[in-house]
Protein backbone atom coordinates (compact mmCIF):
# COMPACT_ATOMS: atom_id res chain seq x y z
CA UNK A 1 0.00 0.00 0.00
CA UNK A 2 2.80 2.55 0.67
CA UNK A 3 4.30 1.81 -1.98
CA UNK A 4 1.22 2.46 -4.25
CA UNK A 5 0.89 5.43 -2.39
CA UNK A 6 4.45 7.03 -2.83
CA UNK A 7 3.77 6.01 -6.92
CA UNK A 8 0.17 7.93 -6.97
CA UNK A 9 1.87 10.94 -4.87
CA UNK A 10 4.85 10.80 -7.66
CA UNK A 11 2.27 10.52 -10.45
CA UNK A 12 0.18 13.48 -9.39
CA UNK A 13 3.44 15.33 -9.14
CA UNK A 14 4.52 14.84 -12.57
CA UNK A 15 1.46 15.63 -13.65
CA UNK A 16 0.94 18.52 -12.02
CA UNK A 17 4.33 19.82 -13.18
CA UNK A 18 3.31 20.94 -17.04
CA UNK A 19 0.29 22.71 -15.59
CA UNK A 20 2.33 24.69 -12.51
CA UNK A 21 5.19 25.66 -15.94
CA UNK A 22 2.20 26.89 -17.78
CA UNK A 23 0.95 28.85 -15.02
CA UNK A 24 4.25 29.97 -13.88
CA UNK A 25 5.25 31.57 -18.17
CA UNK A 26 1.39 32.70 -18.07
CA UNK A 27 2.33 34.72 -14.73
CA UNK A 28 5.48 35.57 -16.39
CA UNK A 29 4.05 36.63 -19.32
CA UNK A 30 1.46 39.13 -17.65
CA UNK A 31 4.44 40.74 -15.83
CA UNK A 32 5.77 43.90 -16.83
CA UNK A 33 9.37 42.63 -18.09
CA UNK A 34 11.97 44.33 -15.25
CA UNK A 35 14.47 46.15 -18.00
CA UNK A 36 10.90 47.65 -19.92
CA UNK A 37 8.99 48.77 -16.49
CA UNK A 38 9.79 52.38 -17.44
CA UNK A 39 8.28 52.42 -20.80
CA UNK A 40 4.30 52.29 -18.96
CA UNK A 41 5.08 55.48 -17.64
CA UNK A 42 7.04 56.90 -20.08
CA UNK A 43 4.27 56.54 -22.83
CA UNK A 44 2.07 58.30 -20.74
CA UNK A 45 4.60 61.65 -20.45
CA UNK A 46 5.19 61.35 -24.20
CA UNK A 47 1.39 61.12 -24.77
CA UNK A 48 0.80 64.05 -22.67
CA UNK A 49 3.62 66.22 -23.92
CA UNK A 50 2.71 65.25 -27.68
CA UNK A 51 -0.77 67.91 -26.77
CA UNK A 52 1.57 70.88 -25.98
CA UNK A 53 1.36 72.07 -29.32
CA UNK A 54 -2.30 72.32 -29.43
CA UNK A 55 -2.33 73.90 -25.81
CA UNK A 56 -0.25 76.78 -26.96
CA UNK A 57 -2.35 77.20 -29.66
CA UNK A 58 -5.32 77.61 -27.59
CA UNK A 59 -3.76 79.42 -24.77
CA UNK A 60 -2.64 81.95 -27.21
CA UNK A 61 -5.88 82.19 -29.16
CA UNK A 62 -7.75 82.37 -25.49
CA UNK A 63 -5.30 85.43 -24.59
CA UNK A 64 -5.48 87.19 -27.75
CA UNK A 65 -1.31 86.42 -28.93
CA UNK A 66 -2.37 84.78 -31.74
CA UNK A 67 -0.90 88.03 -33.64
CA UNK A 68 -2.06 89.51 -37.05
CA UNK A 69 -2.78 86.69 -38.92
CA UNK A 70 -4.32 83.89 -36.50
CA UNK A 71 -5.03 81.62 -39.34
CA UNK A 72 -1.51 81.76 -40.59
CA UNK A 73 -0.17 81.06 -36.85
CA UNK A 74 -2.33 77.90 -36.82
CA UNK A 75 -1.21 77.08 -39.92
CA UNK A 76 2.68 77.30 -39.99
CA UNK A 77 2.63 75.66 -36.14
CA UNK A 78 0.70 72.66 -36.97
CA UNK A 79 2.85 72.31 -40.29
CA UNK A 80 5.97 72.42 -38.29
CA UNK A 81 4.93 70.05 -35.45
CA UNK A 82 3.46 67.63 -38.37
CA UNK A 83 7.10 67.83 -39.33
CA UNK A 84 8.99 67.21 -36.05
CA UNK A 85 6.52 64.19 -35.06
CA UNK A 86 7.41 62.80 -38.25
CA UNK A 87 11.04 63.24 -37.66
CA UNK A 88 11.11 61.93 -33.94
CA UNK A 89 8.84 58.80 -35.65
CA UNK A 90 11.64 57.97 -38.16
CA UNK A 91 14.60 58.37 -35.39
CA UNK A 92 12.53 55.73 -33.66
CA UNK A 93 14.37 52.89 -35.81
CA UNK A 94 17.53 54.05 -35.78
CA UNK A 95 17.79 54.97 -31.65
CA UNK A 96 16.49 51.22 -31.45
CA UNK A 97 19.41 49.83 -33.34
CA UNK A 98 21.99 52.31 -32.05
CA UNK A 99 21.01 51.62 -28.35
CA UNK A 100 19.93 48.32 -28.58
CA UNK A 101 16.74 48.87 -26.76
CA UNK A 102 13.81 47.21 -28.68
CA UNK A 103 11.04 48.75 -25.90
CA UNK A 104 11.68 52.06 -28.22
CA UNK A 105 9.76 50.54 -30.92
CA UNK A 106 6.95 50.71 -29.11
CA UNK A 107 7.08 54.22 -29.30
CA UNK A 108 6.77 54.93 -32.88
CA UNK A 109 3.05 53.51 -33.56
CA UNK A 110 1.81 56.80 -31.04
CA UNK A 111 4.10 58.96 -32.33
CA UNK A 112 3.05 58.50 -36.45
CA UNK A 113 -0.21 58.99 -35.16
CA UNK A 114 0.42 62.19 -33.48
CA UNK A 115 2.10 63.68 -37.04
CA UNK A 116 -1.04 62.48 -38.86
CA UNK A 117 -3.10 64.22 -35.95
CA UNK A 118 -1.45 67.44 -36.31
CA UNK A 119 -1.05 67.30 -40.69
CA UNK A 120 -5.03 66.55 -40.08
CA UNK A 121 -5.44 70.20 -37.95
CA UNK A 122 -2.95 71.69 -40.50
CA UNK A 123 -5.05 70.75 -43.67
CA UNK A 124 -8.68 71.60 -41.75
CA UNK A 125 -7.39 74.57 -41.05
CA UNK A 126 -6.08 75.42 -44.57
CA UNK A 127 -9.70 73.70 -45.58
CA UNK A 128 -11.91 75.60 -43.53
CA UNK A 129 -10.41 78.49 -42.49
CA UNK A 130 -8.44 79.82 -45.07
CA UNK A 131 -10.87 78.51 -48.05
CA UNK A 132 -14.32 77.85 -46.73
CA UNK A 133 -14.65 74.54 -47.70
CA UNK A 134 -14.48 75.85 -51.34
CA UNK A 135 -13.94 72.55 -53.24
CA UNK A 136 -13.20 73.87 -56.92
CA UNK A 137 -10.77 76.92 -55.14
CA UNK A 138 -8.72 73.64 -53.20
CA UNK A 139 -8.91 71.65 -56.59
CA UNK A 140 -7.36 74.33 -58.35
CA UNK A 141 -4.67 74.96 -55.60
CA UNK A 142 -3.51 71.67 -55.25
CA UNK A 143 -3.32 71.63 -59.25
CA UNK A 144 -1.59 74.82 -59.81
CA UNK A 145 0.82 75.59 -56.36
CA UNK A 146 3.77 72.88 -56.32
CA UNK A 147 4.15 73.25 -52.50
CA UNK A 148 0.62 72.27 -52.11
CA UNK A 149 0.35 69.51 -54.37
CA UNK A 150 3.46 67.70 -52.29
CA UNK A 151 1.79 68.18 -49.21
CA UNK A 152 -1.62 66.88 -49.74
CA UNK A 153 0.01 64.15 -51.15
CA UNK A 154 1.65 63.55 -48.19
CA UNK A 155 -1.11 63.91 -46.14
CA UNK A 156 -2.89 61.08 -48.18
CA UNK A 157 -0.49 58.60 -47.59
CA UNK A 158 -0.85 59.65 -44.08
CA UNK A 159 -4.55 58.73 -43.83
CA UNK A 160 -3.71 55.37 -45.56
CA UNK A 161 -0.59 54.71 -42.99
CA UNK A 162 -2.91 56.18 -39.61
CA UNK A 163 -6.00 53.71 -41.03
CA UNK A 164 -3.52 50.64 -40.98
CA UNK A 165 -2.26 51.38 -37.74
CA UNK A 166 -4.41 49.39 -35.96
CA UNK A 167 -2.98 46.03 -34.77
CA UNK A 168 -5.83 44.03 -35.78
CA UNK A 169 -4.82 45.97 -39.79
CA UNK A 170 -0.89 44.61 -38.91
CA UNK A 171 -2.47 41.18 -38.58
CA UNK A 172 -5.10 41.54 -42.16
CA UNK A 173 -2.40 42.95 -44.30
CA UNK A 174 0.61 40.37 -42.85
CA UNK A 175 4.00 41.17 -44.76
CA UNK A 176 1.86 43.97 -47.12
CA UNK A 177 1.90 46.53 -43.97
CA UNK A 178 5.33 46.47 -44.07
CA UNK A 179 5.91 47.50 -47.73
CA UNK A 180 2.60 49.88 -47.23
CA UNK A 181 4.08 51.35 -44.21
CA UNK A 182 7.47 52.24 -46.31
CA UNK A 183 5.91 54.99 -47.16
CA UNK A 184 6.85 57.17 -44.28
CA UNK A 185 10.36 57.28 -46.22
CA UNK A 186 7.78 59.05 -49.28
CA UNK A 187 5.59 61.48 -46.91
CA UNK A 188 8.88 63.18 -45.06
CA UNK A 189 10.63 63.69 -48.35
CA UNK A 190 7.46 65.27 -49.65
CA UNK A 191 6.75 66.93 -46.01
CA UNK A 192 10.29 68.42 -46.89
CA UNK A 193 9.28 69.68 -50.18
CA UNK A 194 6.41 71.47 -48.81
CA UNK A 195 7.77 73.29 -46.69
CA UNK A 196 10.90 74.00 -48.04
CA UNK A 197 8.66 75.30 -51.84
CA UNK A 198 6.70 77.28 -48.87
CA UNK A 199 9.68 79.12 -46.96
CA UNK A 200 11.24 79.94 -50.41
CA UNK A 201 8.43 82.14 -51.38
CA UNK A 202 9.40 84.55 -48.42
CA UNK A 203 13.12 83.95 -48.90
CA UNK A 204 12.98 82.19 -45.58
CA UNK A 205 14.89 78.76 -46.16
CA UNK A 206 16.74 78.62 -42.33
CA UNK A 207 14.37 76.17 -40.61
CA UNK A 208 13.48 74.04 -44.13
CA UNK A 209 17.20 73.70 -44.31
CA UNK A 210 17.71 72.31 -40.76
CA UNK A 211 14.36 70.26 -41.21
CA UNK A 212 15.70 69.08 -44.43
CA UNK A 213 19.57 68.01 -42.78
CA UNK A 214 17.65 66.10 -40.23
CA UNK A 215 15.55 64.49 -42.72
CA UNK A 216 18.05 63.56 -44.94
CA UNK A 217 20.28 61.87 -41.90
CA UNK A 218 16.99 59.92 -41.06
CA UNK A 219 17.22 58.57 -44.66
CA UNK A 220 20.25 57.97 -45.26
CA UNK A 221 20.84 56.45 -42.36
CA UNK A 222 18.04 53.88 -43.71
CA UNK A 223 19.41 53.62 -47.03
CA UNK A 224 23.07 52.63 -45.83
CA UNK A 225 21.10 49.79 -43.13
CA UNK A 226 19.36 48.70 -46.48
CA UNK A 227 22.28 48.56 -48.10
CA UNK A 228 24.59 46.66 -45.89
CA UNK A 229 22.00 43.97 -45.58
CA UNK A 230 21.76 43.37 -49.64
CA UNK A 231 25.03 42.95 -49.23
CA UNK A 232 25.08 40.37 -46.42
CA UNK A 233 22.33 38.45 -48.88
CA UNK A 234 24.18 38.12 -51.98
CA UNK A 235 26.52 34.94 -52.38
CA UNK A 236 30.28 35.01 -52.34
Amino acid sequence: MASDTQSVTHSERNASRPQARVAASTAAARRPAVGARWVVPAKIAVFIAAWYPLARIVLFGVTDRLGANPIEFITRSTGLWTLVFLCITLAVTPLRRLTGVAAFMRFRRMLGLYAFFYATLHFTTYLWFDKWFDVAEIVKDIGKRPFITVGFAAFVLLIALAATSPRAMVRKLGRRWQSLHRAIYVIGTLAILHFWWMKAGKHDLILPKIYGAIMVALLGWRLMVWLRERRKLKPH
